[in-house]
């Protein structure tokens, strides 16, 4: 087969994944142009295409080589590398993205007994996830009949198809809707930039390094803030100290005001009213607080 010259990408045609990706993707200065049956994106300004496929077939067009990369949520592809087959191409997954996070949980009814895992020996437990629900019971020690459901595993219980659930759970309202409730948490997940193990030795592999440093720059940015506040030099070491982790601050002199200093600082992450409240009564005032859309170090 001969080598593509363009980069592909599977994402969730539709689905809570699919906004997030593009708009990261579009931040990452990729524009695409969507075919007639919109299961196609072609690349406008760089030689990167996405193809839209349902979430659970991504990890599969990796490996078969249909596909370079793919977002999908961590959960599909740790449960697909569960069960691939021995002679697959390994797959990796190559950044987290920040976005569509969830957790894979063991679920049992709010009027069932329950203390510890041990206590869903001899029971029956619906799935979607057969493989990280089979790993997690043996690293347990716990014996229990895994029940295999494509979908609506929160019902299981109501029709007595099994004692308790192993699904993705995100605020818990679906649970308490059917007198479920969270017990044990065995994966927490999210969206992630997935691959084969190894770049591909061509221009594909240029063009996936190339992905990888705007989505690290913007991911950087996304989670960053910029803090602006004025501080006396008297004040300036106990609100450094405060600071939320970043590089060395900027320092610059208030005109008219010899003992004032301007400081500009980059922040690893949000930055709360109780920091901001500290800092203030650190010493500083005129405090600021904001985003960053672009950065080049």
């Amino acid at each position: 087969m001969k080598p593509r010259d363009r980069l592909r990408i599977a994402m969730q045609k539709s689905g809570r994944l699919t906004e997030p990706a593009l708009e990261l993707l579009k931040r990452c200065g990729l524009t695409f142009r969507q075919s007639r049956d919109k299961l196609f994106c072609f690349g406008e300004g760089e030689p990167v295409d996405l193809l839209l496929v349902r979430d659970d077939d991504i990890p599969g067009l990796i490996s078969q080589g249909v596909c370079d990369l793919g977002i999908v949520g961590r959960n599909v592809l740790n449960e697909y590398r569960r069960g691939a087959d021995g002679d697959a191409p390994a797959l990796a997954e190559w950044r987290p993205l920040g976005f569509g996070r969830c957790r894979l949980s063991i679920a049992v009814p709010q009027d069932m007994e329950y203390r510890e895992p041990s206590d869903l020996g001899g029971r029956r437990i619906a799935t979607s996830y057969p493989g990280l629900l089979s790993e997690w019971l043996k690293v347990q020690d716990v014996s229990a009949t895994v029940v295999t459901l494509a979908g609506s595993v929160e019902i299981a219980p109501k029709l007595g198809t099994a004692d308790a659930i192993c699904d993705l759970v995100q605020s818990g309202g679906t649970l308490v809707a059917n007198q479920l409730r969270e017990t044990d948490v065995l994966l927490q997940s999210e969206a992630v930039l997935a691959g084969p193990d190894a770049l591909p030795a061509d221009e594909r592999g240029d063009m996936i390094e190339l992905l990888l440093k705007r989505l690290d720059g913007v991911i950087q940015v996304r989670e960053s803030r910029l803090l602006l506040l004025q501080t006396s030099r008297t004040s300036l070491d106990a609100v450094t100290r405060l600071l939320p982790g970043g590089p060395q601050p900027t320092l610059l002199p208030v005109a008219g005001q010899p003992d004032q200093l301007m400081l500009q600082a980059l922040c690893a992450g949000e930055v709360s009213w109780r920091q901001l409240e500290e800092i203030k009564k650190a010493g500083a005032r005129e405090m600021f607080v904001l985003p960053v859309e672009k950065m080049l170090a």
